[in-house]
C-alpha cells in the first residue's frame, strides 16, 4: 500500500516552490533602488531627470567627476584660451563653460564615515562583550532593572536629546570633533550591543570556563581564550548592527557637525551642480557610500547567519 505522508519538518515541493518565488520577487523589489541609484551615476543631467524616466542612456562618467572635484564658471573666451583638457573631467566641465578648481570635500567626508562609523562599532562591541559577559556570569544586583535601564536609552527618538548634546558639546569643546561623534555613537549602540551579546554569551555552557579554571586558567584567561571564541559570531553580527547605524545616522551628524568632522550623509544631499541639485553626482555617491558596509557585510555575512540563528536549536 503506497502510503502519502510526509514530515512534519521537510517542506512539501509545492511549498519550497512558492518560497523561492516569494524570495526572488522579494530580492528583485529590494534591489530595484539600488540599481537604480547605481545606474543614475553613469547617466547626464538631462538623463538623470528626463520624464519619462530613461532604462536606456548612453554613460557618462560625469556625475563621478562632478562629485569628486569643485568646478568654477568662466566665460567662453577664457576657456578658449586655456591649454588642452588634462583628463575627462575636465573635458566634462568644459563643455558646460566651467574649470575644474579643486578637489571636492567628498573625500574627507568619507574618510570621517570610515573613522566614526568603525571606531564607535569596535568600542561599541568592547564595552559590549565585557558588560554582557558580567551580567551573564556574575549576579549583578538589580540586573534586570538594570538591563532594562540600558535597553529604555534606545527607545527615545535622536531628535529628543539632540539639543542638549549640542549644548554639552559645545561647552566641552566636542562639537565638530571625530571623537566626540564616536563617543556619542558608542553611547547609542552599547545599549544593542549588550542585550545582543548577553544573549549569545547566555548560550555558552558554564562549564568551558569551569574546566578552564580547573586547569589553571585566570577568570580573564578563560574569558579571552574559552569565551570570545565560542561568542565570535554573536560578535559579528552585533558588529554590523552597530556599524549600520553609525554608517547612516544623519540627525545627529547634520546637528553637531559641519566641517572637520562632518560625515558623508549630511554631505551627499546638498552636491549642488549647474541648475540645483547634481542627480548623477548625489547617485555616484551615494553607491560609493553604499559599498563599504556591503564589503563588510558580505565578507562576514557566513557569521551573520550563524549569529542569527545561534541558540535557535537546542540539543
Amino acid at each position: 500500500m503506497t502510503s502519502h505522508a510526509h514530515s512534519v519538518v521537510q517542506p512539501s515541493p509545492l511549498s519550497q516552490r512558492i518560497a523561492g518565488v516569494i524570495v526572488v520577487l522579494y530580492a528583485v523589489i529590494t534591489m530595484v533602488p539600488l540599481a537604480w541609484i547605481f545606474l543614475t551615476g553613469f547617466k547626464s543631467g538631462p538623463d538623470s531627470i528626463a520624464y519619462p524616466p530613461k532604462v536606456l542612456f548612453t554613460p557618462s562618467a560625469e556625475g563621478y567627476c562632478n562629485l569628486f572635484t569643485t568646478r568654477s564658471r568662466q566665460s567662453p573666451e577664457y576657456i578658449a584660451q586655456l591649454p588642452p583638457t588634462s583628463g575627462i573631467c575636465d573635458a566634462f566641465a568644459r563643455t558646460s563653460n566651467m574649470v575644474v578648481v579643486g578637489a571636492s570635500n567628498f573625500v574627507p567626508r568619507f574618510v570621517n564615515s570610515l573613522i566614526i562609523a568603525f571606531g564607535s562599532t569596535a568600542l561599541s562591541v568592547v564595552l559590549g562583550v565585557t558588560a554582557a559577559y558580567a551580567f551573564s556570569r556574575f549576579k549583578v544586583p538589580a540586573k534586570d532593572d538594570l538591563l532594562f535601564f540600558i535597553l529604555s536609552t534606545r527607545m527615545m527618538p535622536p531628535i529628543a536629546v539632540a539639543i542638549p548634546i549640542y549644548l554639552m558639546y559645545r561647552d566641552v569643546g566636542l562639537s565638530d570633533t571625530r571623537l566626540g561623534m564616536i563617543l556619542l555613537y558608542t553611547a547609542v549602540n552599547v545599549s544593542l550591543a549588550v542585550w545582543l551579546l548577553k544573549g549569545f554569551i547566555d548560550e555558552i555552557p558554564r562549564e568551558y570556563e569551569e574546566a578552564a579554571l580547573v586547569d589553571g586558567y585566570t577568570r580573564l584567561q578563560a574569558f579571552l581564550k574559552v569565551v570570545l571564541p565560542q561568542a565570535t559570531t554573536g560578535i559579528v553580527a552585533t558588529a554590523i548592527f552597530c556599524l549600520i547605524f553609525a554608517w547612516n545616522e544623519y540627525a545627529f551628524a547634520v546637528l553637531l557637525t559641519s566641517g572637520e568632522a562632518q560625515t558623508a550623509p549630511p554631505f551627499i544631499p546638498i552636491i549642488i551642480g549647474e541648475g540645483g541639485q547634481d542627480w548623477p553626482a548625489v547617485a555616484a555617491g551615494s553607491t560609493l557610500f553604499l559599498l563599504p558596509i556591503l564589503v563588510f557585510t558580505v565578507l562576514l555575512r557566513k557569521h551573520l547567519l550563524r549569529g542569527i540563528t545561534f541558540g535557535a536549536l537546542r540539543k
